[in-house]
């Protein structure tokens, strides 16, 4: 594995450098992870688009008083679900703003319509109702959250997830990405990630770089990640997101990462964590996104046939035939996944709520990865 004091010295390195690193990651996802990438078929269910913090980069989050802010409803929440369900997605991924009751008078009135006083209890009943109506799995991304937080999800969601994003507490200073972000401060969402370890959550997390950080700062928070996991084994996947430009954001005229950058933190990233972390990009995110293969990805993530991507909203997903077509010529095999990694179901008695593990277990081949493959974007 890379220590973290070689990672700091490849800020600035040549083509060739790039090259053999990345050849030395492939290396490594092709030892732990063989030929197979994978993905998971998923429907997203944004559950509130409404958010106590105000990142630069976001256009998914609306305040109270925008004409589209909501929290959707029980039967909208079905509604997607069985969307999802007849598309044959297997997981259920809910994505929300983080705690906007605790900030917006409006929020908390909206919850208090529909019976609760806060968005994780409401989560909760959510993914029982997705539990008891559909034959999905839930994953919840939903920030922060403490102990008594992640006992109210852990029976009824597979897995779970926070974007760690980074360590760099200079970026929450005014005029920076994350400047009155409380849930952005970054011993916050270290301790999510150690609350998730200490109870055995199979959790995601990863970086969104470009927004700010320097590559000290990168490096530094993809060590922190590994460090939680040596303590708990709880990592399953590390996503490396570039942040990209929209129209309606603080950060419009913020440059983009370059492919480069994107390939040597993805190599990086490989040679840094844990061999069994699945290392994961979005391949929405950029044009020349079969390129990442070559720098250790063993994960495209979720890709859904039925919802958009609500936080990049301008990008669309890839079809599936495609991206298995560009999987297949970096000589690799795309294959389906279910929310959780075999890994962690094989570890059932550790990992899962004992509610969950029949249907998880059902839904799994005798590797772990999904029972019913779907071919292709079903219509």
């Amino acid at each position: 594995m890379l220590s973290l004091e070689t990672a700091l010295t490849l800020g600035n390195i040549s083509e060739t450098e790039l090259a053999d690193l990345m050849q030395a990651a492939s290396d490594v996802r092709e030892k732990h992870w063989g030929n197979v990438v994978t993905y998971s078929r998923k429907v997203f269910v944004p559950l509130t688009n409404m958010c106590r913090d105000t990142c630069s980069y976001c256009t998914f989050v609306k305040h109270p008083d925008h004409p589209d802010a909501n929290i959707m409803s029980p039967e909208q929440v079905l509604a997607t679900a069985r969307r999802g369900e007849d598309q044959g997605c297997k997981e259920l991924l809910f994505s929300l703003g983080e705690k906007p009751e605790l900030r917006y008078e409006k929020a908390r009135a909206a919850l208090n319509q529909l019976g609760y006083d806060s968005m994780v209890a409401y989560l909760a009943d959510m993914c029982q109702l997705v539990l008891d109506e559909t034959s999905l799995l839930p994953h919840v991304n939903a920030g922060t959250l403490s102990d008594d937080e992640i006992d109210q999800l852990r029976p009824y969601s597979a897995s779970m997830g926070m974007m760690l994003e980074t360590i760099s507490r200079r970026l929450t200073q005014k005029g920076q990405a994350h400047y009155a972000c409380p849930d952005k401060v970054p011993v916050q969402r270290l301790r999510t990630l150690e609350r998730t370890g200490q109870k055995q959550v199979p959790f995601t997390t990863g970086l969104l770089i470009g927004i700010g950080e320097t590559w000290e700062e990168r490096v530094e928070a993809l060590a922190a990640i590994n460090e939680a996991h040596r303590r708990h084994g709880h990592i399953q996947e590390v996503i490396i997101q570039n942040f990209q430009t929209k129209p309606d954001i603080a950060m419009a005229n913020h440059p983009e990462p370059s492919l480069d950058d994107m390939l040597r933190t993805l190599a990086v990233a490989r040679l840094m964590l844990s061999p069994e972390i699945s290392l994961q990009a979005p391949p929405n995110l950029h044009v020349r996104h079969a390129d990442y293969l070559a720098a250790g990805i063993n994960d495209w993530g979720g890709i859904s046939p039925v919802t958009i991507d609500f936080i990049n909203p301008q990008h669309s997903w890839p079809e599936i035939d495609a991206l298995a077509a560009s999987t297949s010529k970096a000589g690799l095999t795309l294959q389906e996944r279910l929310t959780i990694y075999p890994r962690f179901l094989r570890n059932h008695d550790v990992f899962m709520d004992p509610a969950l593990v029949a249907r998880a277990s059902a839904m799994a081949r005798t590797d772990g990865l999904a029972k019913h493959q779907v071919s292709g974007d079903l219509v």
